[in-house]
Order: C-alpha cells, then sequence, then structure tokens
C-alpha cells in the first residue's frame, strides 16, 4: 500500500510540474519568474521600451508610428505594425526594436495575422529572423529561422486567431575577436516543439534587414548584444503579451 501510495504522490508530482511548465509556454502564458513584460498593448510600455532601428533604410521618426488599437479577439490593446513608409514591404524602413541589448534569452511573444500574405518578423539580436508570413510554408515562410529550417506551418492557429513563439536563444560565441560557436535557437510555436538547437549560419536579407546584414554577405557576425526587433513592412500584424529572461547559456544548448 506505502508503495502504491508513494508511486501516486510521485505520479501528481510529475503531473504537477508538466501543468506548471505549460503554463509558461503557448498563447496567454504569464512570464516566467525574473522575466521582464517588454510589451503588454500600451502606449506607455511601447515608447517606454522601444524605438526605431535606425538601419541603413529608415525612414520614419519618433514618437513610434505603429499604432495601438483594440485586441480583435480578447479584451484589452494591443500593438499593430501600421507605419506609412513601410508600405509596399518595404522592410527596414519602420522596424522597431528594443532599447535594451539582449544576449543569452527566454523569450515569449504573441502575434496575429490579420490579412493574407501579412508579413512581419520576429528579429533575435536584431540579427536572425523568425519569420511571420501567413501561406507560406517554405524556408521564408510562418516559423521558420529564416532560410535556415523548414517552416513548421501546421503549426499556425490562422489568420484572425493569436499565435505565440516561445524561445530560447543563445547568442554566438568569440575569441580574441572570431567567431568559434554559432547562435543557436529553439522554439515552440503555439505550444509545439518546432526547432531544437537549430545553428543560424547568417543575417539573411541584406543591410536593411538587421545588425550584420551588410557585413560579409550576412556572414560577418559581430560580438556585440542587440536588442529584440518586430518588423513592419506594411502590412496588419499584431502583437501582445510580450516578455523576455536574461539567461547565461555556458552550454551550446538551448532545449527547453
Amino acid at each position: 500500500m506505502q508503495l502504491l501510495i508513494r508511486s501516486l504522490f510521485v505520479s501528481l508530482l510529475t503531473v504537477t510540474a508538466a501543468v506548471a511548465a505549460d503554463s509558461s509556454i503557448g498563447v496567454g502564458a504569464k512570464p516566467v519568474a525574473g522575466a521582464e513584460v517588454i510589451l503588454d498593448g500600451s502606449r506607455k510600455m511601447l515608447d517606454e521600451k522601444w524605438t526605431y532601428w535606425q538601419g541603413p533604410r529608415f525612414a520614419s521618426s519618433l514618437p513610434i508610428k505603429w499604432k495601438v488599437v483594440d485586441d480583435p479577439v480578447d479584451k484589452g490593446t494591443v500593438v499593430q505594425t501600421d507605419d506609412p513608409v513601410a508600405l509596399g514591404g518595404k522592410y527596414g524602413t519602420a522596424d522597431i526594436v528594443t532599447k535594451k541589448a539582449y544576449r543569452d534569452f527566454r523569450l515569449h511573444i504573441e502575434f496575429l495575422v490579420v490579412n493574407p500574405r501579412g508579413n512581419s518578423g520576429v528579429y533575435l539580436q536584431n540579427r536572425y529572423e523568425i519569420q511571420i508570413m501567413e501561406g507560406d510554408k517554405t524556408k521564408h515562410g510562418m516559423g521558420a529561422v529564416i532560410n535556415e529550417t523548414e517552416s513548421p506551418y501546421h503549426a499556425f492557429a490562422g489568420l484572425g486567431k493569436w499565435n505565440s513563439y516561445d524561445i530560447v536563444f543563445r547568442a554566438a560565441r568569440f575569441k580574441d575577436g572570431q567567431l568559434t560557436e554559432k547562435a543557436m535557437v529553439s522554439m515552440y510555436f503555439n505550444g509545439q516543439k518546432v526547432h531544437k538547437n537549430v545553428s543560424i549560419n547568417q543575417v539573411w536579407g541584406g543591410a536593411n534587414s538587421g545588425v550584420d546584414g551588410g557585413n560579409d554577405k550576412g556572414k560577418g557576425i559581430t560580438d556585440s548584444p542587440q536588442g529584440l526587433k518586430l518588423q513592419c513592412e506594411g502590412h496588419d500584424v499584431r502583437y501582445r503579451n510580450a516578455w523576455i529572461k536574461e539567461l547565461e547559456l555556458k552550454d551550446a544548448s538551448t532545449d527547453f
């Protein structure tokens, strides 16, 4: 009887732990201990914690022109990627980036695509894009570590619905100024693990895309922490519930 009770107790602890772990992943996930909320759908936080990335193609001006609008699904407000200078897919003209720079981190962010082919992107360290593009199932498509992995399109909830990326990122490592270990990422997409310990080879998209994009065709990564960037391409994509926790990942693994 004691053995049975002990077994049931262990099983209960296991289930409880799994539920606790799941509560930090997926749409509606609450910040883990030590995390910083960086986007709550308010104008106040948008202006306090974000600014424009003033890359070579930058064409907007502060204050940030992105709109704060009502959540189309739930209560509250969200941030909309709406800046007129980016119409026609002009990426790099009005992208926003956190004022704070990050090295290794755990990120949660939620997004909603309003229209077909809606396009944006989450840039880790303002270098490495996790694509948001409705209708694209290629290596340049939804949920892909852009041009590095296939699109895990099966995990996408669809137009007009909230989606979540849960990411652990480890920055590239250097010794005496030379790259010794590539950046690495693992990711859950709407609660499904879709990427595990993906090494990222370069910055894609050229100088207008992100930091180091113009260095040696994107392969000239520099040893500098950078902010989290959200891309504006003149499409109606909305963001909410973004939080980040700084990590120190000594080993070359980003698995949850």
